[in-house]
């Protein structure tokens, strides 16, 4: 299929699937996944290299957004909280699902290690996406989750790094550019942004995108991946764009209607179901390796941290997606596992992004309208103690 031929027939299923969003109201992630598996599957789509690129920058890019929402001073506030739920969200499935891979299902060590680590993961995609889309980005339950999200992505990133990641002489100019970048861009955004932002060609994107790029291009020469500094990045930035709200929804507007999409149903296009179809046993093996340690350990910290939403929490934290398919990715890429392993860790870490998704958005979605009106009083009951 020319490149131009298949543009277009995603673009309608994109298009399908925010109507369907819309009309059963669910995630529009969840749709686009579920699209792009089918599209994948009985139309015969085959991802391509354009798309490749668009879907690799769109995860950077949501993972600089997600960065974004994470507010500094409440996750020092609930250090105790983030830190454990992420701690325990990384360290259960990635013991559990690399011993199940290596012992009971017989995978080599380092397929096993690659097991681990791509189902350990939480989304940071999905749940930025059902944050913002149900409006609870700003409230302290969306703050826990992408706080504790922040926590195991980055226990993620760090055991990929560390097992199976050989950085070469490029390396330290990816750190020193990423460090640069992160210290840097705060300090320039505020200028940079009075003189030449507020305008229809919207300099103040190109600068986010640009800079990212930068990261992008350092991190594949250098053997590093972009999605972790891409995050501080978004981090650092978060105190900016709280106080430039504009600017922050212009730049989730480009991201969410043009980029995510081809992101989530690009991921669905990985999916072989022939591959799943002839080995159900070993997908729900592996898929039990990752939910029964999440739910299990999450949840009683999430209960203690947010009584009332300890079952959405802990839901949202059960889902994978990208850095779950990128581990999966660079096993399958560098000969740790086969195609058919490669497609059972991704249709387990799917399934993982669309089954807890729709259960905690069917029956434990908080009212945003109600969790704002007691975050604002339990905020008027600390001031109150405060002074």
């Amino acid at each position: 299929m020319e490149p131009i031929q298949l543009a277009a027939v995603l673009a309608v299923v994109v298009l399908l699937a925010s109507i369907v969003s819309v009309e059963l109201g669910i995630t529009v992630a969840l749709v686009e996944l579920t699209f792009g598996v089918v599209a994948g599957n009985l139309l015969g789509l085959e991802t391509q290299d354009w798309l490749d690129f668009i879907a690799g920058f769109a995860a950077i890019v949501l993972t600089f957004l997600a960065g974004m929402e994470v507010d500094p001073k409440f996750m020092r506030r609930r250090l105790e909280a983030s830190v454990g739920i992420g701690v325990v969200s990384f360290v259960g499935p990635f013991l559990v699902a690399s011993g199940v891979a290596y012992l009971l299902l017989d995978w080599s060590g380092r397929a096993s290690l690659i097991a681990g680590t791509a189902l350990s993961t939480t989304s940071l995609a999905v749940v930025y996406a059902v944050l913002v889309e149900r409006g609870l980005t700003g409230t302290n339950v969306g703050k826990l989750l992408m706080s504790a999200t922040f926590v195991t992505d980055l226990c993620t990133a760090l055991a990929l790094s560390a097992i199976f990641v050989t950085p070469n002489a490029w390396f330290p100019l990816f750190l020193a550019v990423s460090l640069g970048l992160i210290l840097g861009l705060p300090r320039l955004a505020p200028w940079f942004f009075g003189r030449y932002g507020d305008r229809v060609i919207e300099p103040e994107i190109k600068l986010v995108f640009l800079c990212l790029l930068v990261l992008m291009v350092l991190a594949d020469v250098s053997n590093g991946h972009a999605v972790l500094p891409a995050f501080v990045l978004g981090l650092v930035m978060s105190r900016h764009y709280q106080e430039h709200r504009e600017e922050q929804k212009r730049l989730r507007v480009v991201a969410f209607a043009f980029l995510t999409p081809f992101f989530f149903v690009r991921s669905g296009l990985n999916v072989s179901l022939g591959a799943v179809v002839g080995n159900l046993g070993l997908l729900f093996v592996l898929l039990a390796a990752k939910m029964i340690p999440k739910l299990g350990l999450v949840y009683p910290l999430a209960r203690r941290a947010d009584r009332r939403h300890g079952a959405f929490t802990t839901l949202l934290m059960s889902t994978g997606l990208t850095f779950g398919t990128i581990s999966a990715l660079f096993g399958l890429e560098a000969g740790i596992i086969d195609t058919t392993q490669f497609s059972l860790l991704v249709t387990v870490v799917v399934l993982s992004a669309v089954v807890p998704t729709a259960i905690a958005e069917r029956w434990f979605l908080p009212d945003s309208e109600r969790e704002r009106r007691v975050d604002r009083r339990l905020a008027g009951l600390r001031s109150e103690e405060y002074v």
